[in-house]
């Protein structure tokens, strides 16, 4: 059993039964992905550990035990009690298994980014799971950090905090880094994860440090996390990466980060699941992603490991829904699709915005300048690429905003601000853009889950003009 607990009823000594669901944490296979080394011409030895059998189906059983398990030694959860954790679900999961088998209750916060099917999850478990926007700072009150200290005091409630809890990294010391040597027969050489609190990555490394210096240490990040140099913002997947530098994060333990783009992570986790047959998620495929460039780059008698954090379960309405991966660009349905359209324009422009803290007047200008009637409102700019969308404005409402205030003028433009423009992949048809257009002035387009132009109708009717002069 994975945390050496023996049966406490005679009736079970001498068995191979387990005496909870607790004493399945642990214990992860570890195989080869021979499919994609092939594919890829791989000299190396790639391998996955396949945390996906524990429990609560990922790598987070293993932290959500150690530190309910802590919290009890140190009087902190009492029996009754309540347990108040923000999480983007696994973690959330395995600390509703736990607390199922030792009388807690739960209550859950996650951010509007997560699959819906997460949020069912842990209902299913029994826990109670409030839902927070993701586009605000952390300091901000509706934060899912900010929701879950207040409910932390109001229920008077134990708190885990993965982010800064030092029994986080000390799980996987305890279990996975052992566990990866002994399935190795000590022969690791690289040892690739993602990093998000940092708890599996650098309790891993600690224990295979200590075992042999010469182990590299891989951290595969989002693009535009803090870990790989961004600012936190924007990126799609989920779990992983950071606004912030959490407790566990050790830059002196991993030798190399690899930041992958969105695109990158959904369509290798779709490809890993066909040709494997092991259906993984976005920062699954996020890992291997960046665990396949290591092994590209490793010797023959190398063996990379890489972490294989959750399943693709968790993300049926995302990453393997071709509706939702087309919307975001990231795949693409046909020929002649708006990405064709925009071409008809020569170089696709670079997206037009202005800045949630720009005054309406300059608004105004710019869209005077550039001849536009409406215009994205987008954060963490520039370059356009990083930009996050807040809004957008049309000059139909601000022209009649500052009819009845002129005063609107000298204000920020997120004051007067609209929501954000309907969304269509740079892959999908243009039928869709017409269909869309009937009720919407503009469209943003996506490409690779970033935003990439404004579509018009003007746009649309100087491609069929196009077209149907080409015949």
């Amino acid at each position: 059993m994975a945390w050496g607990n023996e049966a406490t009823d005679s009736r079970l000594h001498g068995t191979n039964i387990a005496e909870s669901v607790i004493d399945l944490i642990g214990r992860t296979p570890l195989v080869r992905l021979k499919r994609i080394s092939e594919l890829e011409n791989i000299p190396s030895v790639l391998t996955m550990k396949m945390e996906t059998t524990n429990p609560g189906g990922s790598s987070k059983d293993r932290p959500a035990l150690e530190m309910i398990l802590a919290a009890e030694a140190d009087g902190l959860l009492k029996p009754g009690g309540t347990i108040v954790e923000p999480t983007s679900g696994n973690t959330g999961v395995g600390l509703a298994i736990v607390a199922a088998q030792r009388g807690y209750n739960c209550v859950f916060v996650m951010t509007d980014k997560v699959a819906p099917e997460k949020v069912s999850l842990l209902r299913a478990y029994g826990a109670e799971v409030v839902v927070c926007p993701v586009a605000v700072p952390p300091e901000d009150p509706t934060s899912y950090y900010k929701v879950a200290e207040r409910l932390t005091i109001e229920l008077e409630a134990f708190r885990p905090n993965q982010y800064q809890n030092p029994n986080n990294p000390i799980a996987h010391e305890r279990t996975t880094g052992p566990e990866l040597w002994e399935q190795t027969g000590g022969r690791i050489t690289h040892f690739v994860a993602g990093a998000g609190t940092c708890g599996s990555i650098t309790g891993t490394a600690r224990f295979l440090r200590a075992k042999n210096p010469n182990i590299k240490i891989i951290a595969a990040d989002p693009e535009g996390s803090v870990f790989s140099g961004g600012s936190g913002r924007p990126y799609l997947v989920e779990g992983v990466g950071e606004d912030f530098f959490p407790a566990a994060w050790d830059a002196s333990l991993y030798d190399e980060i690899i930041p992958i783009s969105d695109e990158e992570s959904f369509l290798t986790a779709r490809r890993v699941s066909r040709a494997e047959g092991i259906l993984i998620g976005g920062s699954g495929g996020m890992a291997v992603a960046a665990a396949i460039r290591v092994a590209k780059a490793a010797e023959p008698n190398d063996i990379v490991v890489v972490l294989n954090p959750d399943s693709g379960r968790g993300y049926l309405s995302r990453v393997f829904d071709d509706a939702w991966m087309a919307n975001f660009g990231f795949l693409k349905e046909c020929e002649q699709c708006v990405g064709a359209m925009l071409g008809h324009r020569g170089n696709t422009p670079e997206l037009l915005y202005v800045n949630p803290t720009q005054t309406v007047r300059e608004t105004i200008d710019l869209m005077q300048t550039h001849e536009v009637s409406q215009i994205p409102v987008c954060k963490n700019t520039p370059p356009f690429a990083n930009a996050e969308v807040s809004g957008a404005v049309d000059e139909l409402e601000l022209m009649d905003a500052i009819f009845h205030n002129p005063a609107v003028m000298e204000m920020q433009v997120q004051t007067v601000m609209g929501p954000k423009l309907p969304t269509i992949g740079v892959g999908q048809k243009v039928e869709l853009a017409v269909q869309m257009l009937d009720s919407a002035a503009a469209l943003l387009v996506l490409s690779g889950g970033r935003p990439l132009s404004v579509m018009t109708r003007s746009d649309v009717l100087s491609y069929l003009q196009a077209v149907s002069a080409y015949g």
